[in-house]
């Protein structure tokens, strides 16, 4: 069961990359691959793009790989395409998609949907009326998400479009799905 950390966006309304933020002493990227770690999830892969030399020279990724995305200034979904593509070679049955600007999310949530891991798997976290993450994709959907995932659109066409199919597994509880899209005041 791998998971893929999204980290390459440059945070322009943040006022620089999110996977530099640090929150309670860590930076945001170092947080959400320890989630993906600690919930479950090996390999772990960390999908970089802006400022990737100075997120590997202040960042500890831990036992995380990383790839970086030349071409993450498209949107996140070249970022999806990068990690779904890095792990194609490896034995994953699944991928659980992890933001970095998403600190609330824990590995309890993450647990929570490692197991339903398996290649036909699709999976969301909910949050009251609220789907988000993680989320969780099955390997036989990769190339279909692949496909879907322009601009800076991830999974949630491929989502949408088979929604019967998607498990919604409440997280409210353990996680919260809050995104960090402008520094506090």
């Amino acid at each position: 069961m791998a998971a893929i950390v999204l980290a390459a966006g440059a945070g322009r309304r943040y006022g620089g990359p999110k996977a530099l933020v640090r929150l309670d002493g860590r930076l945001l990227v170092e947080r959400a691959v320890r989630t993906a770690a600690e919930g479950g999830c090996a390999p772990v892969l960390a999908v970089l793009g802006a400022a990737a030399d100075r997120i590997l020279a202040e960042a500890d990724l831990g036992t995380a790989a990383h790839v970086t995305n030349p071409d993450w200034a498209t949107g996140m979904g070249s970022s999806l395409r990068t990690g779904l593509g890095a792990l194609a070679g490896t034995p994953a049955v699944a991928a659980m998609v992890l933001l970095v600007d998403m600190p609330g999310v824990t590995p309890a949530a993450v647990r929570r949907l490692v197991s339903l891991a398996g290649p036909d798997a699709l999976a969301v976290g909910g949050y009251g009326p609220r789907r988000g993450h993680p989320v969780l994709l099955g390997r036989r959907h990769w190339p279909g998400v692949a496909a879907l995932a322009v601009g800076d659109v991830g999974a949630r066409p491929y989502l949408r479009g088979r929604a019967a199919q998607v498990r919604v597994v409440d997280c409210a509880d353990v996680a919260d799905d809050t995104d960090l899209d402008t520094p506090s005041p």
